[in-house]
């Protein structure tokens, strides 16, 4: 059996591991545009902010492909897939043929049209290592940064070169910062700490033009800069199997075994979309977790195995400067809240199920509010006056208590 997976990050290094616990003979070809080992995506913030090395960023071990008998080809980029023939055509001309194939090829910056843009001479964007390699390039102690957007790649971005450069001001469109992940309070809980590291922010704004390094906003201000970072979105890599005649909508669209409408396709990652089981909704889900789960999930049913995903949602895990933030599931519900100075929680609670939950500050044991929106928990099960307070297995009856400890062990 031949494997064929486009793309080298987590949802790549799950389908190797799944394919593997399955069959331990098949050739497996990783076919990346990068030139490294997997590695750590969110790590390359901590990198510029010198709190890790590269080495120490590497998602699995030095010998993760030899062990596994993979054969990783660099510096590769796909441009087509022939779904008839099962082959994958690459940039240089050369074709690869498969009998399983994943896309796993991940998501790219999306960067809208900006007048002047064109102007600025030191722009980047923050989703791969070589964009902070090419950043730590262009910033020194006396640089003014201009960060445009305040979601979660933006601020990563903030972490990483605030310590290193004289200022750094972020523009967003949205009224608050992260608006896709915090409601109100807990975005306005997160900028007053990152205000206090000295970060400005310029909310319910936007940049009109940019001439040179400066950028005119539309509420009439100006802001000089050295350095522009752009990190207003991202968009998932669903062309090479939407041109190949798949089907795709946002992302591409996936059962739950990963398989795409193309036979002996699979997707997994930032490019696929998947059953988001607090709303039922299909979406892209672009978060490690269920890029792992996807992808182990994927490489299972490749090698012939039977695997379902069925247990995914929305879950983010961040810190800035120290503060954690960790969201889940859907708001939605009758809510309990508590806060304080840099803490802020809120439960969301609707038919008897714990829907979601926004956690500021202390994040320790949020595992089981985790397990019981993926569970789906009946919260008349458990001692949620207790669970609301703190997360302890004390909540549960002793039978789930045993439950929950064999699946730790």
């Amino acid at each position: 059996m031949r494997y064929v997976i486009i793309g080298n990050s987590t949802a790549a290094v799950a389908a190797i591991e799944g394919i593997r616990s399955v069959d331990n003979v098949g050739e497996i070809t990783v076919l990346t545009d990068e030139i490294y080992e997997a590695y750590g995506r969110p790590l390359i913030s901590y990198y510029l902010w010198g709190k890790t090395t590269p080495e120490k960023m590497h998602y699995r071990p030095a010998d993760f492909y030899e062990k596994n008998g993979v054969l990783l080809r660099r510096g590769e980029t796909v441009v087509s897939i022939d779904p008839e023939r099962k082959t994958v055509a690459l940039q240089s001309g050369e074709k690869v043929a498969y009998d399983k194939l994943l896309v796993a090829a991940g998501s790219r910056p999306f960067v809208p049209p900006m007048e002047g843009l064109e102007t600025v001479q030191n722009k980047f964007s923050f989703m791969k290592f070589d964009d902070a390699l090419a950043l730590e390039r262009a910033i020194c102690k006396d640089s003014r940064v201009l960060v445009v957007g305040a979601g979660l790649i933006g601020l990563k971005c903030v972490e990483g070169i605030l310590e290193r450069v004289a200022s750094v001001d972020v523009v967003d469109l949205a009224d608050r910062i992260l608006s896709s992940v915090l409601d109100e309070g807990g975005a306005a809980t997160v900028r007053a700490f990152l205000e206090k590291k000295g970060v400005k922010f310029h909310l319910g704004d936007s940049v009109v033009a940019f001439s040179e390094n400066e950028a005119s906003l539309k509420s009439g201000g100006k802001i000089g800069f050295d350095v522009l970072v752009l990190a207003v979105g991202v968009r998932p890599n669903a062309e090479l199997v939407k041109d190949a005649g798949g089907e795709t909508s946002r992302g591409i669209v996936t059962d739950d075994r990963q398989e795409t409408s193309l036979k002996d396709v699979y997707a997994a990652g930032d490019c696929a979309e998947s059953v988001d089981i607090t709303d039922g909704r299909r979406k892209v889900l672009a978060l490690l977790p269920n890029a792992y789960y996807q992808g182990r999930t994927a490489g299972i049913n490749m090698a012939g195995g039977e695997a379902r995903l069925n247990d995914c949602m929305p879950l983010n895990a961040v810190g800035f400067f120290g503060l954690h933030v960790l969201t889940a599931g859907a708001y939605v519900g009758e809510v309990y809240e508590e806060h304080g100075e840099n803490t802020y929680k809120k439960l969301f609670v609707q038919d008897g199920l714990l829907k979601g939950f926004i956690l500021i500050g202390d994040v320790a044991r949020a595992g089981i509010y985790t397990a019981l929106i993926r569970e789906r928990t009946p919260l008349d099960s458990v001692d949620f006056e207790m669970l609301r307070k703190a997360p302890a297995l004390a909540a549960f009856a002793a039978a789930g208590r045993r439950e929950k400890l064999a699946k730790k062990v």
